[in-house]
């Protein structure tokens, strides 16, 4: 069954940093433990996730098992889901937004605005996202460029532009390492991470939502986790998240997770 994430409201300050170890953060509700992103069963390696926020920002924690922590890029924007990584997704209804994050603290963000919509609700009008100027990629989903689902991947709504440029105003992230990174001769516990997404940068995927979010209000967040695992002597790319997706493409927002905020105060 798809989890409901109840997301509480704070009004204590937190340290910024990937510890997770302040009394929020050992209060606010975790997940359940990510499950297969295809077929729904429970991770190898157990994550989870807390969400809590305030008038001024979204905060997402995680926490991952990992014996082996491993990460090289340290290119911002370079493409981290070629080895392991978190990953975060906002569902705008006419657009969406993707982050991920390694446990380098390396990032990697995009903003999609679905292209049934593009000048229809005037997207074009905004000088962000002016396709040209702003060097907009097409994009068809995971799948795009293969089999019959070359060209516009295998949503139905087809096509996406894809703003590899853009990122989210004031935006923080943080990790703590819980044993070595990149020492397979060493047994680590894993990692965790804070994110810290304001509210002032979601104007493109509130639309007519409240920010903060008024008591009630629901939006669908992805929250997932991809893994390379040595398996018989070649590497096998894993997805892990709160809700399975039933596929390898995990770009279909109407599938993501709903986290419904509550104005009711965490009690810390």
């Amino acid at each position: 069954m798809p989890s409901h994430y109840l997301c509480h409201k704070i009004d204590v300050m937190m340290p910024m940093d990937g510890k997770l170890d302040h009394p929020v953060w050992q209060k606010a509700p975790k997940t359940r433990r990510f499950v297969d992103v295809i077929g729904g069963n429970p991770g190898l390696y157990d994550t989870k996730a807390a969400l809590v926020y305030d008038d001024e920002a979204l905060y997402i924690g995680f926490w991952c098992e990992e014996p082996f922590p491993h990460a090289t890029i340290t290119e911002r924007d370079g493409l981290l889901w070629f080895e392991n990584d978190l990953e975060v997704f906002i569902d705008g209804g006419d657009s969406y937004y993707e982050f991920q994050l390694s446990a380098l603290n390396t990032i990697y963000e995009v903003f999609y605005i679905w292209q049934d919509v593009y000048e229809q609700h005037g997207w074009h009008q905004k000088a962000e996202f002016e396709i040209l100027s702003n060097h907009a990629l097409t994009f068809g989903g995971n799948h795009d460029r293969t089999g019959h689902y070359f060209w516009r991947g295998s949503h139905p709504r087809g096509n996406r532009w894809a703003y590899r440029d853009w990122d989210f105003p004031g935006l923080q992230n943080f990790v703590h390492i819980d044993g070595v990174l990149n020492d397979p001769a060493h047994v680590s516990k894993g990692w965790t991470a804070m994110i810290v997404l304001p509210w002032a940068g979601m104007k493109e995927l509130a639309g007519e939502r409240a920010t903060p979010p008024a008591e009630g209000d629901s939006w669908r967040i992805f929250l997932g986790r991809y893994e390379l695992l040595p398996i018989n002597g070649e590497q096998v790319s894993v997805g892990w998240a709160l809700d399975p997706i039933g596929t390898n493409d995990n770009h279909y927002p109407e599938k993501f997770s709903a986290i419904r905020f509550t104005q009711r105060l965490l009690e810390v």
